[in-house]
């Protein structure tokens, strides 16, 4: 450590006595540099609660016995352990900030999911949203007006989409990022990077998987919506609307796939 008069120094301490009922803890050095003026020096710590207000009192009691009388008493000790005090202090308080700052975020974070059976096979459902999303508007036109590509290609992560769709009966748009595609999965990952949705969220990822359906012997699909997403605040309701609206569009592709064969 480094003491009050700018030394660094050292001290080997005994924990002699606790006491959690009282917020007590008495250290005994038993070596170190202390030991070079004192027969011995007990320290002892006691934390109370203020009455009727926040915050504490923090009492330090020193005890000690010097080796003569040229040795002076330990102020710039004492000293010591009240700027150490008030430096603890400013770090707990900081970190319930930071634990008050987590919890509000946390709060704010969401996730929402759903599956769907389909009867169309997982590749073509998965192709519909990262070989040719602007064909949705096709299969879901009261939903989908538009899809663009503004940056990349089709089904190409880093890519740039904007949609035009309607929710909650409102026209909305949407610029979306992708940000990962499995084909090997049927996975396809957006993120959104501008529109009407940032307006509530700070941020919002959907992933679509299409997997093949157990239950029919691989005939038909399940389709997994994962919506992620983090409220600007606890006002904004979660996006179940929104994942409704994906479950409609998803039966309308559906439908378009078998139609076309």
């Amino acid at each position: 450590m480094i003491d009050a008069d700018g030394e660094a120094k050292v001290a080997k301490e005994r924990i002699e006595a606790v006491e959690l009922e009282k917020n007590l803890i008495t250290f005994r050095v038993l070596d170190g540099d202390l030991m070079k003026e004192y027969k011995s020096f007990v320290i002892t710590i006691q934390v109370t609660n203020k009455h009727g207000e926040p915050g504490s009192i923090v009492h330090w009691h020193l005890e000690y016995e010097k080796i003569s009388d040229a040795v002076a008493h330990p102020e710039t000790l004492l000293q010591f352990c009240v700027e150490v005090s008030k430096e603890i202090d400013e770090h707990l308080l900081a970190e319930e900030e930071e634990e008050v700052k987590q919890t509000e975020t946390s709060s704010l974070l969401g996730k929402l999911e759903t599956d769907l059976e389909i009867k169309a096979s997982a590749e073509k459902f998965h192709h519909m949203w990262s070989g040719k999303p602007h064909h949705v508007s096709k299969a879901s036109p009261g939903n989908i007006q538009g899809c663009d590509l503004h940056e990349g290609d089709w089904g190409t992560v880093g890519s740039i989409i904007f949609w035009n769709y309607v929710h909650d009966g409102e026209a909305k748009v949407a610029k979306e990022r992708i940000e990962a595609v499995e084909p090997d999965k049927n996975l396809i990952t957006f993120r959104v990077i501008e529109g009407d949705l940032m307006k509530e969220y700070k941020s919002f990822v959907a992933t679509i998987q299409v997997t093949p359906n157990p239950k029919h012997g691989g005939s038909g699909s399940i389709v997994h919506w994962h919506l992620e997403y983090e409220k600007i605040s606890e006002e904004v309701a979660h996006p179940e609307t929104l994942l409704q609206l994906c479950v409609e569009i998803s039966k309308e592709i559906d439908e378009h796939l078998l139609a076309e064969e």
